[in-house]
């Protein structure tokens, strides 16, 4: 077939990050990302042009996903970040602000891409040996004989999403339901391998969030019609259930391009209904009490099982069905015919539940690891982020539970990383300079450039036009509030540290985080007592931040590496 037109060239663009417009886009979105950051962040709105829902959100995972990127570079960098978060959920949007001030930095320095990817990978190697040493002073040990870190852990991720508009007692009340949610999907003996369980988060719109709760089990979603003809059902033993995954409607289905033979004056329709009719007397003559099905039930059939005193529940949908294949101990049955008695599973209890306006078929499992997080918020919005939000505060302790440590975070990690790579580097240049065969000032200028990426992503935690500062002693974040006076006894404006580790009533002397100072060597070693008197820290994960470093750096240098961008626009 000919062409309606000619094919056109493609189109060619060497040395893109020279391009003005490049560099424009690069910084509004980065504007976007900084201004979400931390607990103060601005929300955004996102919307269609053309219509559809709108999301209000801060967090990087509904934002990169609803972001329209078209340049290649951007591509990249959004593509990369979508990445992380799909793999870590946590640190999105620290990792994506790094990427962009590191290419922002060394654009400044212009420096040849060569020597600063080579030095971009020694800085990196540095921070991660640091960040995983036992001497690493922004590191701590998670403890499994208490819940306090592992509940601060849970409460900074809470409290950093402000778009699921909680009060201080909301957070701490779904903070610690998402703690006992987790906790509850831990088996109580494991040999080998742990293998968690699920926590399954149960939508209840329109509620008060302080009505949120956490039962062991599942809840099964029932009408009032429903409820009424569930008749209280009281037995000393376990509740035998049958889990199908096949369709109990009753439709044929589809024969695709084949063709179904029926023999002359057979009704389809009433064979398989007494096929289905066949299947109730089995699953009666078996003693079931429970039937559950992904699909759907035919009214016949429900109606002959309640005839029976049997309890019939439909359209359960797929993503239950292996939650309820655990609790119930069995695998869903997907045929009609002949049912083994080894393929029904059974539960400890069945009670109905009503909460809200909404009315649930309770099942207590006998000693499954799965839970339901009963979630409430005012409104739709508030709860599609505050579902997010339980979502990747549970991937995080999970993640936690891998490897059982966190950072302090509030910008304090980023703040001490910075003073411990300028001071190393300061005093320990030969190794580099040597290995890549740089110069003293090409290190020392991409040194200033990558530790003032890191200090540049603390603070933009602050969003009110305060004083950002960095202690000389501990090398942690601090914020004084906006307009503070041109003379000022810095102790008595400052109150905690970022992280909340530190007070200022200590002897510390502070420095304008922007400003030029000598480097200095923060402080190793994290103090015990200093942990253990601390009742209310901020702190991220170890494994998400790490990963969302080495993404950072990663994809900086892929972009500053790029010489041409060809794109086909046929």
């Amino acid at each position: 077939m000919s062409r309606l037109e000619a094919k056109k060239p493609s189109f060619c663009k060497s040395e893109p990050l020279t391009s003005e417009r490049v560099r424009a886009t690069l910084c509004v979105l980065k504007g976007i990302l900084t201004s979400s950051y931390g607990p103060s962040g601005r929300l955004k709105q996102l919307h269609n042009g053309l219509g559809g829902c709108v999301c209000t959100t801060s967090q990087s995972s509904a934002l990169l996903t609803n972001l329209s990127v078209t340049h290649p570079i951007l591509k990249i960098l959004t593509t990369s970040m979508q990445n992380h978060v799909s793999c870590f959920s946590d640190c999105g949007l620290f990792t994506a602000i790094l990427c962009c001030n590191l290419i922002e930095n060394v654009q400044r320095i212009g420096l040849m891409p060569t020597t600063v990817i080579k030095l971009n990978k020694h800085l990196l190697s540095l921070c991660t040996s640091y960040l995983q040493s036992e001497f690493c002073a922004c590191r701590i040990l998670v403890d499994f004989s208490s819940t306090q870190t592992l509940l601060c852990l849970v409460r900074s991720i809470v409290t950093s999403k402000p778009a699921c508009m909680l009060t201080r007692q909301e957070i701490d009340h779904i903070s610690a339901l998402i703690l006992r949610a987790f906790l509850l999907t831990i088996p109580e003996n494991t040999k080998d391998c742990l293998i968690l369980g699920k926590s399954i988060i149960v939508p209840l719109k329109g509620q008060r969030v302080t009505d949120s709760t956490v039962l062991p089990g599942i809840l099964l979603e029932i009408s009032e019609v429903q409820l009424m003809k569930i008749l209280p059902i009281k037995k000393s033993d376990t509740f035998k259930v049958a889990l199908f995954c096949a369709s109990l409607s009753g439709d044929l289905s589809d024969t695709g391009e084949g063709t179904v033979v029926v023999s002359s004056g057979v009704s389809l329709e009433n064979a398989v209904l007494d096929q289905l009719l066949n299947l109730g007397r089995q699953l009666v003559s078996d003693h079931i009490d429970l039937v559950i099905c992904q699909k759907v039930v035919h009214p016949s059939l429900k109606q002959f099982l309640s005839m029976h005193r049997m309890i019939a529940i439909d359209r359960v949908g797929a993503a239950l069905m292996e939650p309820l294949s655990k609790v119930t101990g069995t695998q869903p049955i997907g045929s009609l015919g002949s049912i083994s008695p080894s393929s029904y599973g059974s539960v400890k209890d069945l009670c109905t539940e009503k909460f809200g306006f909404k009315h649930f078929l309770h099942l207590i499992p006998n000693e499954a690891t799965i839970c339901s997080l009963l979630l409430c918020n005012r409104n739709d919005t508030a709860w599609d982020e505050l579902k997010l939000t339980c979502q990747t505060a549970l991937h995080v302790l999970q993640l936690t539970i891998k490897e059982p440590s966190v950072l302090l975070g509030g910008g304090c990690t980023e703040t001490h990383l910075a003073a411990y790579i300028r001071h190393k580097i300061c005093n320990e240049p030969e190794s580099i300079l040597q290995d890549d065969g740089c110069t003293q000032t090409e290190l020392q200028l991409l040194t200033e450039a990558f530790c003032s990426a890191l200090e540049s992503v603390a603070g933009s935690l602050e969003h009110d036009g305060g004083e950002i500062l960095t202690d000389m002693k501990y090398g942690h974040f601090w914020s004084a509030q906006p307009e503070s006076p041109s003379v000022v006894d810095w102790p008595d404006l400052l109150s905690r540290c970022g992280c909340g580790l530190y007070t200022s009533q200590e002897e510390l002397r502070w420095s304008f985080l922007k400003s030029t100072r000598h480097p200095f060597a923060p402080q190793t070693c994290l103090p015990h007592e200093a942990v253990g008197s601390a009742n209310n820290l901020t702190l991220d994960c170890f494994t998400a931040k790490l990963s969302g470093l080495q993404v950072a750096v990663e994809t900086a240098n892929l972009i500053l590496d790029l010489s041409y961008i060809i794109e086909d626009k046929n």
